[in-house]
């Protein structure tokens, strides 16, 4: 799934699309459906996919089931697994593509450096990398919360002799079969990761600095007899997903209202912990101080076998330094390395990846200084005609990020045909209205798991808030995001 021939690349355009994973796909399709097709897709990468093109690791794979993971106007009946994995995740994003003839407003290589609001022309001035220009009426920005890898700043690294790179920016050329491996962090990458390699590399050194919470994986393979009842009869798999979908939400008042519920869950989690791994020494070393939940809760049926492997350590001694060929602990301890791979996740700040400038030329960076906050997670003041997918408090610690897309990207779509019905140019959120919707969405986070389960995780910002996930069950969400509510809005007609 490749670009367009850049000189298809329009200079002006009804509506700019930024992101071609599965939220900018989203309001893709249903713009087409809707008969709307003044819009272009703007992707910086080569090819369409976004999380599932760059996350290609080895064992990459979805801890959403597959019947939740997909587009519930778009049922797929062939995954091949309960929980699908990376090449049949980006297999679906690129059906979609071609299915709903997405390819004529696909631009790939097409990175965005800067949005700039034009106040006389009520439209937005989109510069492009290689010179280009592009003008919109309405900016969708699609481009995840999962986008950047982070990559801590540790003395040394620039020194390390061998190949470096991030578990989103996986090198498939580089051969880790013999060789020694250092793998910092055991975050969600690291525990899918971990395991594939371990059957392969000489050595393996696994850095922790916070052990996290895992609960068995139950995945499986799905035969041939059921994939043919799902095409046959897509009923069935409506009914499935409903009933994923429902087991997965009531959890949602555990996490949101009753966190001490979580505790006594914990004992279960343990005492499967303590079934896989025999060593005491180790289980300590891998049991969290902080209460179910607080940080993203993980499945693995393989990562506590992999860690008690001969070859594989963990180290749990703080990182001090990389030398060229290691990485030195705290401790004084030099622990050989020829390859380094970073599982470190994501800048998570929520923060949009190129420079946006609203009203009086005013920088998005600044106005989220304090920390990122929107209007029902799409909107924010003073950017008119700005619309953010997967934006500030619309993630989730229990349920599927598709349900939340779907429900943004109807939002999205009545606005956009709320304003050609009314004749207006541009619409902007009122400040009072964003103030309130997050005074009020921060209260709810207090009583979270979140909040209070004794943990420091990248949901919170440095001030206490939580400007990462939602608080509440996602059917509010979609209740409160069923239609575009204009008189929250100031508005200005085309005129």
């Amino acid at each position: 799934m490749t670009d367009n021939a850049a000189a298809s690349m329009p200079s002006r355009t009804d509506i700019a699309i930024v992101g071609t994973g599965y939220s900018g796909l989203c309001i893709a399709i249903h713009l087409k459906r809707a008969g709307l097709h003044d819009f272009v897709l703007l992707e910086q990468a080569p090819t369409v996919g976004g999380t599932w093109r760059d996350n290609h690791y080895p064992g990459a794979a979805c801890d959403i089931a597959s019947n939740l993971y997909s587009f519930s106007f778009e049922p797929n009946p062939n995954w091949t697994r309960v929980y699908p994995q990376q090449p049949e995740l980006k297999a679906y994003v690129e059906h979609c593509v071609e299915k709903y003839g997405l390819t004529a407003h696909l631009h790939c290589n097409a990175r965005v450096v800067e949005a700039r609001f034009d106040e006389a022309a009520r439209s937005w001035d989109l510069a492009l990398d290689g010179a280009r220009q592009l003008t919109a009426r309405v900016l969708v920005s699609a481009t995840g919360g999962l986008s950047r890898p982070s990559v801590p700043s540790i003395e040394g690294l620039s020194a390390f002799a061998g190949p470096v790179f991030h578990s989103a920016r996986w090198q498939d050329d580089t051969a880790l079969a013999g060789r020694r491996v250092a793998v910092i962090g055991t975050g969600a990458s690291a525990i899918q990761l971990v395991p594939e390699i371990a059957r392969e590399v000489g050595q393996l050194t696994l850095f922790q600095r916070t052990p996290p919470w895992i609960i068995p994986k139950p995945d499986r393979a799905l035969s041939a007899a059921e994939r043919r009842r799902l095409r046959r009869h897509p009923s069935w798999q409506r009914m499935l997903r409903g009933i994923d979908y429902a087991m997965r939400e009531y959890r949602a008042a555990f996490f949101t209202r009753w966190p001490g519920v979580l505790k006594v869950a914990q004992a279960r989690v343990l005492r499967h912990m303590h079934g896989q791994v025999a060593d005491p020494a180790l289980r300590a070393q891998l049991t969290p101080r902080y209460v179910l939940g607080c940080k993203r809760i993980l499945l693995s049926n393989d990562f506590y076998q992999a860690i008690q492997r001969p070859h594989v350590r963990l180290v749990t001694e703080p990182i001090a330094r990389i030398a060229p060929d290691g990485i030195e602990t705290a401790d004084g301890v030099l622990h050989p390395a020829d390859a380094l791979v970073f599982a470190t996740g994501f800048q998570t700040d929520g923060r949009v990846p190129y420079p946006v400038f609203g009203f009086g030329g005013a920088a998005l960076a600044d106005a989220w200084a304090p920390g990122p906050q929107a209007y029902l997670g799409t909107t924010v003041a003073g950017y008119p005609n700005l619309f953010l997918m997967t934006g500030p408090n619309t993630g989730l610690g229990h349920n599927s990020m598709i349900y939340m897309i779907e429900s943004q990207a109807r939002y999205v779509m009545d606005a956009i045909q709320t304003m050609r019905r009314a004749g207006l140019r541009a619409v902007n959120v009122d400040p009072e209205a964003q103030r309130s919707f997050n005074t009020e969405l921060q209260a709810r986070m207090r009583r979270t798991v979140w909040a209070t389960g004794g943990c420091r995780s990248w949901y919170m910002a440095p001030d206490g808030s939580n400007p990462t996930l939602w608080p509440d069950f996602t059917f509010r969400f979609r209740r409160r995001t069923r239609r575009f509510d204009l008189e929250h809005y100031r508005s200005w007609t085309a005129s």
